[in-house]
Parts: C-alpha cells; structure tokens; sequence
C-alpha cells in the first residue's frame, strides 16, 4: 500500500511541476508566428544560483525517492523508514533533554513515525495473561506518562506499551531542570516526580481509543471464538499496561490507587501499582511487608468489585525497586504468593550510582538513574525474585536493556516480558526492529535451541 501511494504522489507532483513550469522554462512550438524570446541575462545572480541548486538537488532526492518507492516491497520500504529515523537523532541530541523527549511524544502522537508492517518472528510470539503477546519486547512507564500517543508507540512494533505513572489529581512534578543524560554511559538521571496531567485527562484519551477498538471490532467480518486467546488488547493491536502513582501531597496512598484503578483498569490489559519511584517522598516504604500486603488487598478489592465481563478484570502487578536488600525481596515474593498477584516488574530506577558513571559530574545530580549502568543490579534483583517466587508469577524484567542480547539474558534469567525506555531515548525507533529481527533476540533463542520464549524463561536457574 505504502508502495502505491507514494508512487501516485510522485506521479501527481511531477503533473504538477511541469503544468506549472516549476521545471524551468519551457520552449512551445506552432505553426504560427512564435512570440520572441528575450535575451537570457549575461549573468546569474549568486542567491538564484543557491536557490537553483537547492531546487536540483530537491528534485534529484524526490527522482531517486520516487524510483525507490516505486521498485521496493512493502517490507523493503519499512525498513528503510526505520532505518531512516537514525538520521533524525543528532537532532534530537541537541536539544534540552526534557523538551526532546516531549517532541518525541509529540511525534508519535501525530503519526510522524514509522509503521511496522513487517509480521514479528514466530519464536517471539507468546501468551501472557490468557493475551497473545506478539512479542516481548515492551515500553517502560515513563515515556508517554499521560496515555498521548498510544497507537503511535504499539505501531513501532513495540508487544505492549505501558503509560504513566498516572496521579488523581494533575500536577507538575518537580522543578525543571529534572532530566540528565549521561550520553558515554549510556544512562539517564530523571527525577520528574510523577508528573501527570492526572487519570481524567487519561481516561478521556484512553476512552475515545476504547470506543474506536470496540467499533472496528464490531463492524469486522471476521469472526471469534470465546476458548481463544485474546488477539491484542484494549488499545488495539499489542497490549496496554496502565500504570498507577499517587500524588506527593496525599495522605493516603491506599486512596490514590483506589481512585486509579476505579477510573482506568477498564481500558486496561494489565494495571500497574508504582510504588518504588525514588522521587516522590515516602513512596518506597510501602514495598515493606505489612504496607505492601494491606495496599494490595485495597487495590484488589476496588478491582474485584467492579462489573467485569467474561474476560474478567485486568491483572495487578507491582513494580518495585533495584535498591532492596535480601529481606526486602523475601518480603515481597512472600506477599506476592500470598495474595496471588499477578506480575511483578522489575525493576525501577536506582538511586545507587555505579562504578561506571561516578567519573561523571552528571551523576551527582538527585534521581533515580536507568540505562545501561542499571542492568547487572536490575538483573541480579529479577533473578533473586524468580527464585523465591518459584518461577510462578510472571515478571517483566526492565532496567539497562540495548540490545536483543540484553533482554535474552533478563528472559534466561526470569523475565517472561522485557520493558526498554532510556536506549529508546537514545536510539529511536530502529532499536525495536534491530532486537526482534536483526538477528539478535531470536537469533539467541535459536542458538541455545528454543523454540519459544516461555521455554528460555528462567532457564539459568532451572
């Protein structure tokens, strides 16, 4: 399709400039008297010289363009658009972190980035949550925090997108300056402090592409029986994970995620409860073992009691922290087999700076810090709670990953599903193709003799 229209476009501009003369002038010739030609001008001036050639290398572009478009196969032409994106993030590079990251958003959003037209790799398909993931590879909370540009992000190729974290109430979040990029590192600082434009504003978003997914399913031919698996999820096409935070001036946590989870857990494929950001105030006492417990319970509660149809509400997961210590992680795996949750994810950013970026005057800035340097202390804490849980809750491994090496070895050690952000920041949108296709993830899964996903999760410690 993308092959047809572009070629049509190239055809309607050529049309275009030669009925308009854009080409330069042309010569038209009768039988009749011709009407004379004044003298060309001895000499060209030096900005119509620029703008000529500006004008020649424009056309030589669009020639060269319209020539690949036209000889190319849809998948071809994918792949190039991803691959062109590279080329757009120096620009990027150079702009104040925060106002980059909301172009990004802003972009995908609008449609301004690439389709992924191209069908994952079989190896990579699983089911989670009785919902078929067509890949594993998902979005961190974090990027599109307010549910903006949803479609957009699954139309990367992304398996799921997660968004938020989402407060009750707006608010702005700590003071600008908040986001640093250790760029040698690999790593970013943030300590935005949940700002949200909070759950009305997102339920309305959410809401309108709810209504859309329910109106191309009903006015589609194609037919489902109620014993398969769930094809996508609520957003459409992949799988959506809402995330939920509470405001830093509340008084009771329990309420916040409450009013979440009220609001946004029916456009949900799967709910998150934030309780291990490192900068909001207090946050991470309620991983402790008799907070965690009775939050859970509340949370659970408010879920169960409202009306569900026959796929039943969504699963409850719990994201914490990579700074827990042996009995921090003992108390929640204990609390997370008690009260049967869902998922884990694991893990947050780290208020630790490691070896690998203390040489940097970045790192003595407050936050919590993702991104490369994250990954041996995300991984270690993923693989010590897959042991104590057992291998029976699943757990989505985040922290560090840039490569499909990287999330290979979060699945081997325990991660069912991964989560990327920071090296998305820096890469764009041609890091999700190199790890699913570019023989890297599946590559790994081959060479070590899987034939699913499922069967390399926690195959270290099995």
């Amino acid at each position: 399709m993308a092959v047809r229209v572009s070629s049509k476009l190239w055809r309607e501009y050529l049309f275009y400039k030669v009925k308009s003369g854009g080409f330069g002038a042309t010569r038209h010739c009768s039988s009749g008297a011709q009407t004379p030609i004044a003298p060309l001008p001895k000499k060209i001036p030096h900005s119509s010289k620029k703008g000529r050639l500006f004008t020649g290398t424009a056309i030589g572009l669009l020639i060269a363009g319209g020539a690949y478009v036209s000889t190319a196969d849809e998948a071809t032409f994918c792949g190039w658009l991803f691959s062109a994106t590279k080329l757009v993030n120096p620009l990027f590079a150079l702009l104040d972190a925060e106002v980059a990251h909301r172009l990004a958003v802003s972009a995908a959003a609008r449609g301004l980035v690439p389709r992924e037209k191209r069908p994952d790799p079989s190896i990579l398909g699983l089911e989670v949550w009785g919902r078929k993931f067509s890949n594993p590879i998902g979005l961190a909370a974090g990027f599109d925090k307010n549910a903006e540009a949803v479609e957009g992000l699954l139309g990367l190729g992304f398996g799921f997108v997660e968004v938020g974290s989402v407060t009750p109430v707006p608010q702005e979040g700590n003071p600008k300056p908040r986001i640093f990029r250790l760029r040698q590192e690999g790593a970013i600082i943030n300590r935005c402090g949940f700002n949200s434009e909070g759950i009305f504003a997102v339920a309305k978003r959410l809401g309108v592409q709810h209504g859309k997914r329910k109106l191309a399913e009903t006015s589609s031919t194609s037919s489902s029986s109620n014993d398969e698996v769930k094809q996508g999820g609520k957003a459409g096409p992949g799988i959506l994970g809402v995330n939920i935070g509470k405001n830093k001036t509340s008084e009771d946590a329990a309420a916040d995620y409450v009013q979440g989870v009220h609001s946004l857990s029916q456009y949900a494929d799967y709910l998150v409860i934030n309780v291990s950001s490192p900068n909001t105030p207090g946050l991470r006492m309620l991983q402790g073992r008799k907070q965690l417990k009775d939050l859970v319970k509340k949370i659970q509660a408010a879920r169960d009691e409202m009306q569900w149809g026959e796929e039943g509400p969504p699963p409850l997961l719990v994201k914490i922290a990579p700074d827990l210590s042996k009995e921090d992680l003992e108390d929640i795996a204990a609390v997370a087999l008690a009260l049967r949750l869902d998922g884990l994810i694991i893990s947050n950013t780290t208020i630790s700076r490691p070896d690998s970026v203390r040489q940097n005057p970045v790192a003595e800035e407050s936050g919590g810090l993702s991104g490369k340097p994250l990954f041996n202390l995300s991984t270690n804490i993923l693989k010590e709670t897959y042991i104590l849980t057992r291998g029976r809750i699943p757990l989505i491994g985040c922290g560090g990953i840039s490569s499909g090496e990287d999330a290979y070895k979060k699945i081997r050690a325990g991660a069912t599903l991964v989560q990327l952000y920071t090296q998305f920041a820096y890469e764009g949108p041609a890091l999700i193709p190199r790890i699913k296709m570019s023989a890297e993830l599946a590559e790994c899964l081959e060479r070590d003799g899987f034939k699913t996903v499922e069967e390399a999760v926690g195959a270290d410690y099995r």
